[in-house]
């Protein structure tokens, strides 16, 4: 528990899972082992997980439910390592095609506030960006 500013004490919540849907595990499962550079665990209810620091990304296919819905907007990772997860992505051919502040989203860029990252998506149309550490704009 927390104080807030009143004093009283306050439960905050802590962001731990994060869900997106594919059509495909297998196929998912590969793609983001690959891009992430690290193997996900497979989980029981057609799922695969990938520890991302305080938060897991969490896989599901839905396709025996019907047809996977995209993230609404990018997730964001950070990485010490921008050029090797891009190097990844650009074999995956999954850079982005968007616009982002008049530059293309699947190329390395310092955006206006400051952050150096580029965009990609999966099969799925779920984004994804990544960031170099040390450019984080903590907002």
């Amino acid at each position: 528990m927390t104080e807030n500013s009143n004093g009283t004490k306050q439960d905050k919540p802590i962001f731990f899972r994060l869900n997106i849907e594919v059509g495909d595990l297998d196929a998912a499962a590969d793609f983001y082992s690959t891009l992430l550079g690290f193997e996900g665990r497979r989980q029981a209810g057609s799922r695969c997980y990938f520890d991302c620091g305080g938060v897991t990304l969490q896989v599901v296919d839905v396709s025996s439910a019907g047809q996977p819905h995209p993230a609404a907007k990018a997730l964001y990772f950070t990485v010490k390592d921008l050029e090797t997860v891009f190097e990844r992505a650009r074999e995956l051919n999954c850079l982005s095609t968007e616009d982002v502040h008049g530059v293309s989203g699947g190329e390395i860029s310092v955006k206006p506030w400051g952050e150096r990252s580029f965009y990609v998506e999966d099969r799925w149309q779920n984004p994804l960006c990544f960031v170099e550490a040390g450019t984080v704009y903590p907002g």
